[in-house]
This record gives structure tokens, C-alpha cells and sequence, in this order.
């Protein structure tokens, strides 16, 4: 028989049985059960994207880390073991509303009240986290809410109210197992515990879909109503959760989410804050891998261009052994990439910077916060005496793949900007969509290789916007 599904949803657990006696799929959202199963619904379905955060919920994880997610994306599977909080779970101490609660209500910061059990959750991962309500922290908080009615002014308020409360953990009730052996889901959903029983899982299933974050994975069962017939999902594997520096380079395991991964990314390449910031929303970075960024393969991801710049390289695992390759070999095509059928991504490592080298990053989206790029480009240049002894640069958006822009480094290397810039059309023929048309994309990346040429010469004229 199927393994069950259990962890802790508003400190009661919780224990789904399979299929055939519960009637619910491991591939259901999060969001459908709760709303149709267990009538919470002050969870709410608006875009079933991950984009509106009406849908917002938060995991309790180990020492009293709250993670706002979008329940709209994340699949029941997902959900085992772990610790899930709704806004019908809040309550004060003396058990009336939370003082979360009680601050959007004396701010007014509701109108038509549809989005506001999302903006409270959101409020409430961000109360608990020790972080000032900054004009930049604010926005980067509430950047994954949208309020059709326009009201932030109060919402904002109402967060400057509850910085720095105290927000004892739960306590995780003892009736939810620690699974130490794989799971396995209705014969659909397959959760190992440990690398050796990932590759045999890869390698008994190579047509089941790899699942980290779900993000993306997530649309399909959200938006298109058509979850994948089976998945192997990687959160569990303690080998791909590893994140390592040493005084060279950097390692990052594949099921790392952008959250974890960000302050070692940060620290090591400064110029990634705002990008990152700019990188989805809270909810998403909470569940989203760069290593499933990475095996997306989407021309217009935002991490590949940069790891591209980073000169990343890639490590590749099956039970035949183990290969690293350069992440520009990586991408073969539209979606398309190197891993065998039997093989997964284990990490990703990238060198720090080393003496004399610069890094910078771009992203052009229709919308500053929530947008998939329309030109992604980023930089790693060593620069001495005035002169570009080593020149990296990775774009998005230009191409059927993330590209390094091989041409383009040469030109600039050799004869500077202008050539650089005429060099872009040799370099890429980009196509025309929604997001913007060829011409318009061949003007962006010039105009990015212009902004780069006054962040070196003339840093005091270029302004770098972190918030609105």
C-alpha cells in the first residue's frame, strides 16, 4: 500500500490516506485542498500562478523559521512532514486575533478584503523575522501580494506595527513521523531520503518529472489542470541541500532554494541583492531551486545568465557515476539540455571573484517585481591597467538558450564598447513575442552594454533602483 501523506496544518496533524481510500492525489495543490477538502477558505485562488499571493500560506520550519509560499503552485507531496499555517490558524495569546491581525484591522489596511487573508500571511512570515520594516524590506515583502483595490499605504502601516514582534515558534506536534526511508505516493509521487535511492528512483523512472520547488511544475496542476503522471521530488536528498564556500569558489546543491542560497550568493557577488530581489517574490524564492531554474532550461530564467557570467559549471550524477561540465555546454537547445535520461542535477559551484574582477547584473522586465525578463544580462570582467585581460557575459532573452556572448566578449576585449555593441546583432538573432520584438531586444542589449560602460567609467550617473 501507497505511503501516507502527513504533517501538521495549524498545529493538528494531519494524515491523508491514499488515493483509493481518500480520493486525494498527491499531485492535488495544496490550495484545492485546503479550499475543497478542508473548507479553509480564507485561502484564496486569484491568478493560480504564484503571481497575486492570494493564495498565501506559511511553513514553520526548524527553530521558528516562517516561510510565506504560494499554496496555488505547491503540490500536496510536497507538503509531507512539513508544518503549514493558514490564516484561520492565527490567534493572539488570549486567543483572539492575531496581533497581525489586529494591526491590518486598526490601519484599515482592507477593502474589499479578497486579497487581505493573503497580504496577512505575508505580514505575519515577516513579523517573526527580526527584520526592519524599511521602505525596501516593505516592498520586497509585499512585492508577492497584489491588492486590486490599491490599498498599500495602510498595509505598509500596519507592517511598520508588528516589526520585530515576538513570534514564538509552534510547537510541532510529536504525532507527525521523520521519515528516514524513501516515499512513495499513490505510485505517482516518489519522495527519496537519501542520493543512492534518488538515482534509483531516476533510474527505474526516467520519465517521471524532476521536482524541487514547483514553481514551475506547479502551473501545470495549478493554471493548466494537468499534473504531471508522476514525479520524483528532491527536497528530502540531503546531498543536493549543501551549500559550501571555501575561499575560491562556491557550491550550491541543486535543491538549494534562492531563500537558502541567497546570503552566501550575496556575500560573494554583492551586486546580486537587488537582482535577486527582483527574482519572483518571497513565495517564490521560499520554494523555488536554482538547480530547477537552471534544468528548466527557459531562455528567459533569470539565474542561467548569470551563472553564465560566473563561469558556473554544472554537476551531473546518475548510478554510472558522476560528470561536471560548464554550464554553457549545458543548454543544447529550446528546453533542452545535456542530462541523460538516467541522470539529475546534484550542484552547481562557480569561482569567487578573484583580484581585479567586476561583476554586474541587469534584468528588463515589463513589471519591476513578479515579471520573467524579457533581457536578462550580467558581467564578470577582470579589468586591469585600464584594460579587460578577461571578459564573461551572459544574456537571456536573446536566444533559444541562456547564451554566453562569446562574439560580444571578443569585440569588447579587443576594441571596446562600440564594438562590443556592434557586435550584438552578429551575436544573436532574437525573436519577436509578447514580451518584446527583435529590434527591441537588439536595442535593450545594447543599451545594457551603454549602462555597463558608465557603471565603470562614471559610477555617480548610473542609478541602481532596489525600490518603488
Amino acid at each position: 500500500m501507497a505511503d501516507r501523506i502527513s504533517f501538521t496544518l495549524n498545529d493538528r496533524p494531519v494524515e491523508i490516506e491514499p488515493f483509493e481510500i481518500s480520493g486525494v492525489s498527491p499531485m492535488t495543490t495544496l490550495l484545492d485542498w485546503l479550499r475543497e477538502r478542508r473548507g479553509l477558505r480564507g485561502t484564496k485562488e486569484g491568478c493560480a500562478e504564484g503571481d497575486c499571493g492570494a493564495c498565501t500560506v506559511v511553513l514553520e520550519r526548524g527553530g521558528g523559521r516562517r516561510e510565506a509560499v504560494n499554496s496555488c503552485i505547491a503540490l500536496l507531496g510536497q507538503i509531507d512532514g512539513l508544518s503549514v499555517r493558514t490564516v484561520e490558524g492565527l490567534s493572539g495569546a488570549d486567543g483572539g486575533p492575531h496581533p497581525v491581525q489586529t494591526a491590518m484591522a486598526e490601519a484599515d489596511a482592507t477593502q474589499c478584503g479578497f486579497c487581505t487573508p493573503g497580504f496577512v500571511m505575508s505580514v505575519f512570515a515577516f513579523a517573526g523575522s527580526g527584520e526592519a520594516a524599511e521602505p525596501d524590506t516593505v516592498h520586497e515583502v509585499l512585492a508577492g501580494n497584489l491588492c486590486r483595490c490599491t490599498g498599500y499605504r495602510p498595509i505598509v502601516e500596519a507592517m511598520g506595527r508588528v516589526a520585530g514582534l515576538a513570534n514564538p515558534p509552534p510547537a510541532v506536534p510529536a504525532a507527525i513521523p521523520v521519515r528516514t526511508a524513501a516515499a512513495a505516493f499513490d505510485g505517482m509521487f516518489y519522495a527519496p531520503r537519501s542520493l543512492h535511492d534518488l538515482l534509483a528512483l531516476r533510474r527505474a523512472h526516467p520519465e517521471a518529472r524532476l521536482l524541487a520547488g514547483g514553481t514551475d511544475l506547479g502551473l501545470d496542476a495549478s493554471r493548466a489542470r494537468k499534473p504531471p503522471a508522476s514525479v520524483i521530488h528532491l527536497t528530502h536528498v540531503p546531498e543536493l541541500q549543501t551549500i559550501s564556500a571555501t575561499g575560491e569558489r562556491l557550491a550550491i546543491g541543486a535543491a538549494v532554494t534562492y531563500t537558502a542560497a541567497a546570503p552566501l550568493l550575496i556575500e560573494a557577488f554583492p551586486a546580486l541583492r537587488p537582482y535577486l530581489s527582483r527574482l519572483g517574490s518571497r513565495q517564490i524564492r521560499n520554494l523555488g531551486t536554482i538547480g530547477g531554474n537552471v534544468g528548466n532550461a527557459s531562455p528567459i530564467g533569470d539565474m542561467p545568465p548569470v551563472l553564465l557570467a560566473l563561469e558556473a559549471s554544472v554537476r551531473l550524477v546518475s548510478a554510472r557515476g558522476a560528470r561536471e561540465m560548464p554550464l554553457e555546454e549545458f543548454f543544447v537547445g529550446y528546453r533542452r539540455t545535456a542530462l541523460a535520461p538516467d541522470e539529475i542535477i546534484e550542484s552547481l559551484s562557480m569561482p569567487r571573484l578573484w583580484p581585479h574582477e567586476v561583476f554586474f547584473c541587469d534584468k528588463v522586465s515589463k513589471r519591476r517585481d513578479q515579471d520573467i525578463s524579457t533581457v536578462a544580462a550580467a558581467y564578470r570582467l577582470r579589468i586591469v591597467d585600464g584594460r579587460f585581460e578577461d571578459v564573461r557575459i551572459g544574456f537571456g532573452g536573446m536566444a533559444a538558450t541562456p547564451k554566453r556572448a562569446t562574439l560580444i566578449e571578443d569585440a569588447l576585449k579587443a576594441e571596446g564598447f562600440a564594438a562590443a555593441i556592434e557586435a550584438i546583432p552578429r551575436q544573436f538573432e532574437p525573436l519577436d513575442d509578447w514580451r518584446g520584438t527583435a529590434a527591441y531586444r537588439l536595442q535593450v542589449a545594447a543599451n545594457l552594454l551603454r549602462r555597463l560602460e558608465l557603471r565603470l567609467a562614471e559610477p555617480s550617473r548610473v542609478m541602481e533602483l532596489e525600490a518603488l
